[in-house]
């Protein structure tokens, strides 16, 4: 029984990023005229921010595995809050595992086909590719979110699917073999709180209860 999820799993992944792969073949991706933006780190006339959430956001993924996606708003994009909250304190490690769910504050923005992660604690971070794609395999089925060219697993791809409640992300994962395991692990344990003003006027004003990590 395990053995056919496990094998539906990947059928879907196969579909999933045969559309991807599908769109970017048909002019979804950057036109031959122009030029993928470029990583901070590769342009020396931008100066790197030193706050490390700053700088990410300025960085952009490789294409590891998959190419960019183009540049699109989808309706994830925004940035997310949670706080991992642990009995234990964490134990001092030259080589943590990679999306270990560690306490504290994580933070996680989507933008444009573009993902970035950072635990604010420790300074780990990771940046990748996105997509948002219908499961063709099931009617009346959740969006699905497809996670490529992370760093941390360059070959891997995860699949998950996602709601936005009171515009507060769940993820759900469906197959994502990224650190072990972890990635998913991290990623669906807490719903991500939005970092988005609930209103215009909370915007204009800076006046609503902030998540923590959304400062």
């Amino acid at each position: 029984m395990g053995s056919k999820k496990k094998n539906e799993n990947q059928m879907r992944i196969v579909a999933s990023l045969a559309v991807v792969v599908l769109m970017w073949a048909v002019g979804c991706s950057p036109s031959a005229g122009s030029r993928p933006p470029e990583s901070v780190e590769s342009s020396p006339a931008v100066a790197t921010p030193a706050d490390p959430w700053s700088a990410l956001l300025q960085q952009m993924p490789h294409s590891y595995l998959l190419p960019l996606p183009e540049p699109r708003r989808t309706s994830l994009d925004g940035t997310y809050a949670k706080v991992e909250l642990k009995e234990n304190p964490s134990v001092h490690c030259l080589r943590c595992p990679d999306y270990a769910p560690e306490g504290g504050i994580w933070k996680l923005n989507l933008d444009k086909g573009t993902f970035r992660i950072i635990h604010a604690m420790t300074g780990w971070k990771s940046i990748g590719s996105f997509v948002v794609t219908r499961d063709r395999w099931t009617s009346g089925a959740p969006d699905q979110l497809l996670l490529f060219n992370d760093p941390t697993c360059p070959d891997a791809i995860g699949l998950y699917t996602w709601r936005l409640e009171a515009g507060n992300l769940i993820l759900e994962a469906i197959d994502d073999t990224c650190a072990i395991h972890l990635r998913a692990m991290n990623l669906t344990g807490l719903p991500w709180l939005s970092c988005r003003p609930p209103n215009m006027e909370a915007g204009i004003t800076d006046h609503w209860p902030k998540p923590p990590g959304c400062d």
